[in-house]
């Protein structure tokens, strides 16, 4: 049996210290299956996107124990902890692409952390996954000149270039139409599935919920897990 792509147990998190230390996610149980596609929904507010940031390594879990592919993020030393980031593709909710990059140099970056493409490579892998989200004629355009859907492939293809294990998505499609949004997801799932991806998504997104194996609902820093049926009738 292998092991899961995420184990999350007993795991709490705080903000500040001291008098104005707050409790922001209490004893989150889970484990998520390799190749597993995840929705994780709730109010605003209640710890999704803290929750995600933590199993990306862009924050330091504190208590419980937070697996990653099995390495233990917890009390991590920080070569660890990158050494995992490079194992996730992240996709930011407002897709976080630097202006002064063309969308290639972009996507490009994705690769940048790993140390080991040459610049030759690196473009060439760029190109190819701009051609696979359907910008291959958009690759020396600068952010300003994409439209929001189109930024999103970018973050996209940034995210997935490397071919990481995981891909942690933050409400990837909050500021798309329904047609864009639907688009970006179905090449979520078709991408991540050919590279044999297990997809951890957050969303308010109703339309997109059938995408999903599971659907986890938090609410107040505190996972219930529940069918698709129970919280959304209808899907």
């Amino acid at each position: 049996m292998s092991q899961p792509a995420i184990a999350v147990t007993n795991l709490d998190h705080f903000f500040g210290k001291g008098e104005l230390k707050k409790q922001v996610l209490f004893g989150i149980n889970l484990v998520i299956k390799t190749g597993e596609i995840v929705i994780l929904t709730g109010p605003s507010g209640s710890g999704k996107t803290t929750l995600l940031s933590l199993m990306g390594g862009l924050r330091s879990p504190q208590m419980g124990s937070l697996k990653i592919l099995d390495t233990e993020l917890v009390q991590a030393d920080p070569l660890t902890a990158l050494e995992c980031r490079r194992q996730c593709g992240y996709i930011f909710q407002a897709h976080n692409l630097h202006s002064s990059l063309t969308a290639l140099e972009n996507v490009m970056m994705g690769l940048e952390v790993h140390g080991c493409f040459t610049r030759s490579a690196r473009q060439t892998k760029a190109t190819e996954m701009l051609n696979l989200v359907g910008l291959g004629q958009r690759v020396n355009y600068y952010p300003e000149n994409l439209s929001g859907g189109q930024k999103q492939r970018v973050a996209i293809a940034r995210a997935l270039v490397s071919h990481p294990q995981i891909l942690l998505a933050d409400e990837p499609t909050a500021a798309l139409d329904k047609q864009s949004g639907r688009d970006v997801v179905n090449l979520m799932q078709h991408l991540a599935q050919e590279q044999g991806c297990t997809i951890l998504l957050v969303t308010h997104d109703n339309r997109i919920l059938d995408i999903a194996d599971r659907i986890i609902y938090m609410e107040d820093g505190r996972l219930k897990e529940d069918s698709i049926a129970d919280l959304y009738p209808g899907h």
